[in-house]
């Protein structure tokens, strides 16, 4: 296998995305059709999810908008069959949709429905979208899946009982398929991102960007278009003998205690 070449990484390659319509999402798509392949964009706002298609579509781009709700198994199926019926197969899927979001609340005040709303969008949802992704891509002959986790996948976060077992969950899912297809040319990932510049972090306004973001050893928060190019690199050929890993998108996050400030930093060369 030629694992570089001169074409783009995912040329001829078909994609599902859920969670397209915005966001990681919208940017992962934009870096999916410009990388070479074709996508399928799915989420629950129709309107966003067309306009994006329209966007995607000029200059021979290929992309149809599939309203889906992965809560729900039929709409999840519809969604594979339409992807296979608009462009003969699927190779790639990027599960990225999620809900279920809520304040930081003590575990014992957290309301039930609250809890089942984040483990039903974020989890369910994507044990739901590998269900019906996977027989596809093995009729293809085998693809690559990533599943969006986060860095509360890896770590516990207080006041954030529902969204922490959820993402915990991700990996666990990720993890079991990567080997139950291991041997089928499948391969299966998940990214666990950091703060990242989405609308929930800019309607936070500058000044919890600018918290969130010294927070981070890097002193700075992500990009979008930082969580899609990783995302096309590890559907891509070049990652060919990876599989049941999380890849932490996080600035340095999780690596550990950044130095304390009046550690004294060695002055850059003049």
């Amino acid at each position: 296998m030629t694992l570089y070449m001169n074409q783009p990484l995912l040329d001829g390659r078909v994609a599902i995305i859920t969670g397209a319509s915005r966001g990681i999402g919208a940017a992962t798509a934009r870096a999916f059709v410009a990388a070479g392949a074709a996508v399928a964009l799915a989420a629950r706002d129709a309107a966003a999810l067309q306009t994006l298609a329209d966007e995607l579509s000029v200059d021979s781009g290929r992309a149809i908008a599939v309203p889906t709700d992965v809560g729900d198994p039929t709409s999840i199926q519809h969604l594979v069959e339409q992807t296979v019926g608009a462009f003969g197969r699927l190779d790639l899927a990027f599960n990225n949709a999620a809900g279920g979001g809520q304040a930081p609340t003590l575990l014992a005040d957290l309301p039930v429905e609250a809890f089942d709303s984040a483990i039903a969008i974020s989890l369910r949802g994507v044990f739901l979208s590998m269900k019906y992704e996977i027989p596809a891509m093995l009729a293809a002959g085998g693809g690559a899946i990533v599943n969006m986790s986060s860095t509360a996948g890896l770590q516990g976060v207080g006041g954030l009982a529902g969204y922490v077992s959820a993402k915990h969950g991700v990996i666990g899912l990720t993890r079991s398929a990567a080997l139950d297809y291991a041997d089928r040319n499948l391969r299966v990932n998940a990214v666990a991102p950091g703060p990242i510049l989405t609308e929930r972090l800019e309607a936070a306004g500058v000044d919890a960007q600018r918290m969130a973001g010294l927070a981070m050893p890097m002193r700075r928060i992500g990009r979008t278009e930082e969580v899609a190019q990783a995302v096309v690199w590890l559907c891509s050929d070049q990652a060919s003998f990876i599989t049941g890993t999380v890849l932490a998108i996080d600035g340095g996050k999780l690596a550990g205690m950044a130095p304390f400030s009046a550690v004294a930093r060695p002055s850059a060369a003049r």
